[in-house]
């Protein structure tokens, strides 16, 4: 019977895949053969991500997968656990400069996924360049593998007494969305100095998060200025590092609602980045994080006496269908590759986004803050917006490129989707005409 440490499968679906990856410019074209021969020799350090969906009972779950994981010369998407990638979770791709992962959310979050590409990327260009890079703050294979990385991140936790939180924000039902009919993805990679992103958040009292949140909403309500209602943020926030677990590999990341009320937009940038800053504190305190931990555990408790895969999958994957946010922003707080550094141009988190219909992914590296910004939209507005209020606050943003934007989806070989295809549309027709 499954943990609620390990992977819900179920919240991948055909039709909402809940995929993230990392996409990196490096500065020489990449060696596909020598990718793949250092994707196969990380194996060794990093076990848990090379595994296969497998059916037990009435579970889905992952299970050690021998097979060679893939690395594609064409930057189309995949269809990740499918026989194309050999049923693993995740892919690889070049094209050129660039290369990507892409892996299904369940097994990991942003904090557990990076230090796996990073020791992939330090045994390619290891073999590529001929350099021994130092190897503090590396993850490689021949170094042994911590209980605190692979076991139960929330051992020493009570989670079973903890009460309700001092505050739990209120569910907000009415909030702003995008006022554009949903069209295929587009992304819009950015890059800011990091002295002036630091800079404006020391002055602002800010973080990051808080700084481009605001900035979010304050060009939604330029674009939408007659839509009344609260514009919804949500901001990534990772269970395990409040509770002091900083090396587990699994999955516990969550969001942190924000309320912008459009009549408070045009007050001082200051007091807006300060109360935004103070909303997500308040809800990544450990007694949350313990009790948001225990609703899931009750969750999972609830999905055991569910008969079959397709209808756990049905009831996980249309909740995690719906939009739950105006937008989301997610800050991977990783500065630096250390000597991999020199040999690295951009470097982008990517999401599925579900959520909500605009995502705003960020990482940090040379100095250089990169902005992974996707939409479900035509119009160009928005973004417009938002970059004029980062230049407005001092921050020299510049567009890299923009591009249409696909993750790889989910296809699990070997099970009959069918029925829960045909479940999937009926429920989402229901969810229309009741206005869900």
């Amino acid at each position: 019977m499954l943990s609620f440490i390990d992977p819900v499968m179920y919240a991948s679906t055909p039709d909402n895949p809940n995929t993230m990856g990392m996409a990196i410019t490096l500065t020489e074209p990449v060696d596909g053969q020598l990718l793949a021969e250092a994707i196969e020799e990380t194996r060794e350090r990093f076990p848990y991500f090379y595994v296969r969906p497998q059916v037990e009972g009435t579970d889905l779950i992952v299970v050690p997968n021998e097979l060679p994981m893939v690395v594609r010369d064409i930057w189309a998407p995949t269809k990740l656990a499918s026989a194309s990638v050999n049923y693993h979770i995740a892919a690889w791709k070049f094209e050129g400069k660039r290369l990507a992962v892409e892996a299904m959310h369940v097994i990991s979050d942003g904090s557990g996924f990076i230090p796996y590409v990073k020791s992939v990327l330090f045994t390619y260009l290891s073999r590529k360049l001929g350099i021994e890079f130092d190897r503090t703050g590396f993850k490689l294979p021949g170094d042994v593998i911590p209980e605190s990385e692979i076991g139960d991140p929330f051992s020493q936790e009570q989670i079973d007494a903890i009460e309700a939180p001092f505050y739990k924000k209120a569910h907000v039902k009415d909030f702003a969305q995008v006022k554009e009919p949903d069209a295929s993805w587009r992304a819009f990679c950015i890059k800011l100095p990091e002295k002036d992103v630091i800079k404006y958040c020391g002055e602002l009292d800010a973080s990051p998060n808080a700084l481009i949140s605001v900035l979010l909403a304050r060009a939604m309500h330029r674009v939408q200025p007659t839509d009344d209602r609260v514009i919804l943020g949500g901001v990534a926030v990772n269970y395990k590092a409040i509770l002091g677990n900083f090396d587990n590999y699994r999955g516990f990341s969550n969001l942190a609602y924000i309320s912008f009320p459009p009549k408070n937009l045009d007050k001082d940038l200051s007091l807006l980045c300060t109360t935004t800053r103070g909303q997500i504190m308040l809800q990544a305190q450990p007694e949350n994080a313990l009790f948001e931990l225990k609703e899931m555990k009750k969750g999972m408790e609830m999905l055991h006496s569910i008969p079959s895969i397709e209808a756990k999958m049905l009831m996980i994957g249309h909740e995690a269908g719906h939009k739950r946010t105006s937008f989301t922003v997610s800050y991977a707080n990783s500065r630096s590759f250390g000597p991999l550094d020199p040999y690295i141009e951009e470097i982008y988190a990517m999401a599925e986004p579900t959520s909500s219909s605009i995502v705003c992914e960020i990482t940090c590296i040379n100095h250089t803050f990169f902005l992974h910004f996707e939409q479900c939209f035509e119009s160009e507005a928005i973004f417009d917006a938002f970059m004029e209020e980062l230049r407005a606050v001092g921050i020299s943003a510049e567009l890299i490129r923009k591009e249409n934007f696909q993750v790889s989806s989910v296809s699990y070989d070997g099970l009959d989707f069918s029925i829960l295809n045909s479940l999937l549309s009926a429920v989402g027709g229901l969810a229309k005409m009741i206005g869900a």
